[in-house]
């Protein structure tokens, strides 16, 4: 089949489109830029176009699969149609394939990709050889986001994004935590937890849900589920601290929920110490660079509580340093959202400085209400009531020049976000 992929650059996308990749069939797609991930998947022989036009879009293409991010108004999308080309969104297609694997689904509002890590870790270190799809780079799979498997196992990060994962039918749900995130698309945390109830439900027959016990937001939703349940806490006590590579306790419950699956599946807790023990991180999570002057360390955390947890762990790692955070907010809706969060998030943060750069704005999906009602630089002026050590820089290009300017030397400096602010990461790399 001849298949293209509008938004072919989204880190869940690009893994399926390597799945079918990896089956034979011929995949193309466009992206609005050029990042690591069209140039991971141009070396594999993908057909990449850069920006979206209808001229793409040719009627000899069997199917067209898009992501959920597109705007309504697509002309690529709008033109298969007319063409009468079979179009499903993402979470469509990645549906249609649990229903044909033994499918482990992880979802939850922070910790998926780790957590999928470690469970396909542990499977391919048992023998399982699975196929997986997941939303991160990993060294194990030759610093791709999929592993093509040949087995009938396939672990998958389950997204909650406008409801994807209601198209999915796994046989085992990890579930991570349940917090307030995308409220552009449910509003309040009420239609979080019905949504997220209602995936659960989506469970096959015998599926198995494995959940955080920690969260009282998944206690309070798998009441009354009739499907096997198995919670995990860091209030029990296992020897699993002591073998990862990583710090951070929101590390050891991404393990305990990895060593839950291998038990189900009947893995030797010895099999599963082992792939644990040499997890070493994933993509643009608390990804260590040591260069010359400084420890640079990027991370993909954009949330307050994914913020909280690794700036934590950085003071856990590194009590005695001095420890900087370069922060970009993540779109004005989530950052406007969470505002106070925020602010509370950094003023409690035990790090010694903190630089604000502008919020990154997702192409399609904001406001002008919301451009002006948040800023960073009111970030700043809120956080800076409690704490002087907060400073708002308006450029990436001002960052970078202010980190090499006041770096005195041995200093452990976190590239922190979701967005464009990984370009500042690849900048300092290149020193």
């Amino acid at each position: 089949m001849k298949i293209y992929f509008i938004g072919i650059g989204g880190i869940g996308i690009s893994s399926l489109a390597q799945y079918y990749l990896s089956k034979g069939d011929e995949i193309l797609g466009s992206d609005l830029v050029k990042t690591e991930i069209t140039d991971l998947l141009e070396s594999k022989g993908v057909k990449i176009f850069i920006g979206e036009s209808e001229s793409n879009i040719s009627k000899d293409i069997d199917l067209v699969i898009y992501t959920p991010a597109i705007a309504d108004d697509n002309r690529e999308l709008i033109k298969a149609k007319q063409l009468n080309i079979d179009c499903v969104s993402y979470p469509e297609a990645l549906g249609k394939l649990t229903k044909d694997y033994y499918t482990i689904a992880v979802s939850g509002s922070h910790g998926k990709s780790t957590t999928t890590a470690m469970i396909s870790k542990i499977l391919v270190e048992a023998g399982f050889d699975p196929t997986v799809i997941i939303g991160t780079k990993l060294k194990e799979f030759d610093d791709s986001n999929f592993r093509k498997g040949n087995s009938k196992y396939l672990v998958i990060e389950a997204d909650e994004y406008k409801a994807s994962f209601l198209n999915y039918y796994p046989d085992i749900i990890v579930y991570t935590n349940i917090e307030p995130e995308h409220l552009d698309f449910y509003g309040n945390i009420e239609n979080i937890l019905e949504t997220a109830h209602r995936y659960i439900n989506n469970l096959k027959d015998n599926g198995v849900l494995i959940y955080n016990f920690d969260d009282a937001n998944l206690v309070q939703i798998t009441q009354g589920i009739e499907h096997i349940k198995i919670p995990y806490s860091l209030n029990r006590t296992y020897d699993i601290e002591n073998i990862l590579q990583l710090p951070g306790q929101h590390l050891v419950s991404d393990a305990l929920a990895a060593l839950m699956v291998a038990r189900q599946l009947e893995i030797k807790d010895e099999v599963s110490y082992r792939a644990l023990s040499e997890y070493g991180g994933s993509w643009r999570r608390f990804e260590i660079k040591e260069l010359d002057k400084f420890t640079l360390v990027s991370d993909y955390a954009h949330h307050p509580t994914e913020i909280r947890a690794t700036l934590n762990a950085a003071r856990e790692k590194w009590p005695d340093q001095c420890i900087w955070a370069v922060y970009q907010p993540h779109q004005f809706q989530r950052t406007y959202h969470l505002f106070n969060d925020l602010v509370e998030v950094f003023i409690g943060a035990p790090i010694d400085k903190i630089i604000l750069t502008p919020i990154y704005d997702v192409a399609g999906r904001e406001t002008r209400e919301l451009r002006e009602q948040v800023s960073s630089k009111k970030l700043q002026e809120e956080i800076s009531i409690k704490r002087d050590d907060v400073i708002y820089i308006d450029s990436l290009d001002s960052a970078k020049k202010y980190i090499l300017d006041n770096i005195k030397g041995g200093e452990i400096v976190f590239i922190m976000g979701a967005g464009d602010i990984y370009d500042l990461t690849k900048d300092l790399h290149g020193l």
